[in-house]
């Protein structure tokens, strides 16, 4: 699918400012959507909406399908009747810049159980009436993934490979004799789906009325310990005992002597084609309820993927395995109708990748910074560039753009230097001139970006933990001539939507109104 010629902004929402230690979907967010118009934009990138596991990634969530509650605003409960002004003031004090995730788990989590304790005891008849729709409509995922996740609960935490066999075999007497005793569980999760959803769908429909369109990612793979994992294990290369036999990664290359090995469960590609594909027609249909693009990851795992022997301490012994190729997007597409979908083509693409990309017209990615890398060739320079694709100045996998420059070899520099016809003292905005005055479809950048921040602002550093997805921003740290600026650029390059010059003094207006 072609998309018209526009620009936006990757900011993950837990980036967003907030008084509970968390950006969230309240008054913060609709704060975000009016800055968005108000400077010309069209597109919000986000990362994956699941519930967050390990390392706290939004790329290892516990669902495919469900969203994370720790997004879910507080003050938004309050008028629904659920929490008090009482509750929220929590005694603990948060920092402005940076996600200390345990205790905005521990503080959310308790807030989070109250309202479902105030819900089960006062809530309205027409409350209970759009708690019930909801459980209704998502029955298809969400019995399983409220199940899941109270017996998560009730085994501490532990992986779902560990519990008794019975689980692991999903007996359906067992299973219906724990949906029995964890009942109060069970209600909890699906409580706290249905606030994320309804204060979500709010909100996109708040982008979308203002111009805004929202692009979501989706991560080819699910992570192990996932509710899709364990309710659907006959879809992926698992052992009777529920232990993966292969898993995914990726094998050497310039970068790594020992490839990288992922770990995530690998799909039966030849089970899902019987089933024609109905769990990702499923999935890529929830996604597109909650966003209006979605940026298909590690694309090249449709066309081939790294296939590597469970218990395998590095990737070098993996095979290439054939993807489900064409068919799954012809049914996927007779589905749902013409998919707007980014392939994240990045890394080492083969001819078989670009031409699945180019069948179904699937705009492809171009980073800035890996432009300007002497150690390997590419073509990502903007002089090389087709309509047809989505450049970046970074994304949420790479330093900001200045902390980038800081560090990079003399030699990237000095061609930096020479192709951009700068000094360096602006570099930031050299890379936005770039990408904005492309001819590629979209131009995106991180927010770090446009505030000129350094590596201390970085989203997440691949193959590290303990201290990624953290970083916040402050509205004190966007002045209105940054704004201004990115206005003019994207007016200037044809990325501003047609008779926006009204639109954009009424944005003003409104985000003015906010700051107030």
């Amino acid at each position: 699918m072609r998309f018209e010629r526009s620009s936006g902004i990757l900011l993950h929402p837990t980036s967003l400012p907030g008084a509970f230690g968390i950006g969230d979907l309240g008054e913060q967010a609709y704060k975000f959507v009016d800055m968005l118009a108000a400077c010309q934009q069209q597109l919000w990138q986000i990362c994956p909406l699941g519930p967050t596991g390990y390392g706290d990634s939004p790329y290892q969530c516990f669902s495919a399908f469900a969203g994370n509650p720790l997004l879910i605003n507080l003050e938004m409960l309050v008028k629904q009747g659920f929490l008090s002004q009482e509750d929220l003031k929590v005694p603990v004090k948060f920092d402005e810049h940076s996600v200390d995730y345990g205790p905005v788990i521990q503080c959310k989590t308790a807030l989070l159980k109250k309202a479902y304790h105030v819900f089960v005891t006062t809530a309205t008849a027409e409350q209970r009436q759009g708690y019930e729709k909801f459980c209704q409509e998502e029955k298809s995922w969400l019995e399983d993934y409220a199940l899941f996740m109270a017996l998560k609960e009730h085994h501490n935490g532990a992986m779902w490979n560990t519990w008794e066999k019975d689980l692991l075999k999903r007996r359906p007497a067992v299973l219906e004799s724990w949906k029995q005793q964890l009942e109060p569980a069970i209600g909890y999760q699906q409580f706290i789906q249905y606030c994320f959803f309804t204060q979500w769908r709010a909100l996109k429909a708040y982008a979308n009325e203002h111009g805004i369109k929202i692009i979501g990612d989706v991560p080819i793979f699910v992570a192990y310990d996932s509710a899709d994992a364990w309710a659907h294990p006959d879809l992926f290369f698992f052992d009777e005992d529920g232990q993966p036999t292969y898993v995914a990664g990726v094998p050497p290359d310039y970068f790594s002597l020992t490839g990288q090995l992922w770990g995530n469960p690998l799909y039966r590609w030849d089970v899902m084609k019987k089933r024609k594909y109905v769990w990702w027609i499923a999935r890529i249909a929830k996604t597109l309820e909650l966003v209006d693009i979605i940026r298909l990851d590690h694309f090249r795992g449709f066309a081939k993927y790294w296939r590597v022997p469970a218990g395998e301490t590095t990737a070098v012994k993996g095979t290439w395995e054939p993807g489900p190729g064409k068919s799954l997007f012809h049914a996927v597409e007779k589905a749902l109708g013409k998919l707007p979908i980014i392939a994240e083509d990045l890394g080492v693409i083969t001819p078989d990748v670009v031409k699945l990309r180019e069948a179904f017209e699937f705009p492809g990615m171009k980073i800035l910074q890996f432009a300007f890398d002497s150690k390997e060739d590419n073509d990502y320079l903007p002089h090389t560039y087709e309509k047809n694709c989505v450049v970046y100045t970074g994304t949420h996998d790479n330093d900001t753009t200045r902390g980038w420059y800081e560090k990079c070899l003399p030699e990237d520099a000095d061609q930096v230097r020479k192709y951009l016809q700068t000094d360096g003292r602006d570099i930031c905005w050299n890379f936005i001139h770039a990408a904005w005055s492309s001819v590629a479809d979209m131009a995106i950048m991180p927010l770090q970006d446009l505030l000129g921040l350094g590596s201390e602002a970085r989203m997440n550093t691949p193959a590290t933990s303990g201290q990624n997805w953290k970083w916040r921003f402050t509205w004190d740290m966007i002045p209105q001539h940054v704004l201004d600026r990115l206005a003019m650029f994207t007016q200037i390059y044809g990325r501003a939507a047609i008779d926006s010059t009204d639109a954009q003094e009424e944005e003003s207006k409104t985000l003015q109104a906010r700051n107030k």
